[in-house]
């Protein structure tokens, strides 16, 4: 399984928003060169995460994004969830979606990939956004 870009350039974008928490907006072109990512890319990532109530927008002279609510409350699975969609390894594991496999009852591996989504879905939802800025500016002193 392959996180897309989506998921990781949003979560770098939000990671450098939380950076700058309490500052003031900052533009998607400041987001876009420091991480290198094309600004009409996180435009659309930015649509995503407004929709799923993870940033504000302010206009004007000196606007830009800042998040809605304090980093330490918004989790990275948050972030991957509203521009991925819901984690799930196998299609079987998505809720309502059990008939997908008429092997279902019998399913050597279904248990092992629901352990591993489950695992996953705990370690992105247990990272916050200001654990991972304090992580990188351990990483940068």
């Amino acid at each position: 399984m392959k996180l897309s870009t989506k998921g990781q350039y949003a979560v770098r974008a939000m990671v450098r928003l939380a950076g700058w928490h309490r500052q003031g907006p900052v533009s998607l072109r400041e987001i876009a060169e420091q991480e290198n990512i094309s600004q009409q890319y996180l435009e659309q990532l930015f649509i995503e995460l407004r929709r799923a109530k993870l940033v504000t927008s302010v206009r004007g002279a000196a606007g830009g994004y800042t998040l809605s609510r304090d980093p330490s409350t918004i989790s990275v699975g948050d972030v991957v969830r509203a521009v991925e969609g819901p984690l799930q390894l196998v299609d079987c594991l998505s809720p309502g979606n059990e008939e997908c496999c008429r092997l279902l009852e019998t399913c050597v591996s279904r248990d092992v990939w629901k352990k591993l989504q489950d695992a996953m879905v705990e370690v992105m939802d247990s990272l916050t956004l200001d654990r991972v800025v304090g992580k990188v500016h351990v990483i940068l002193s």
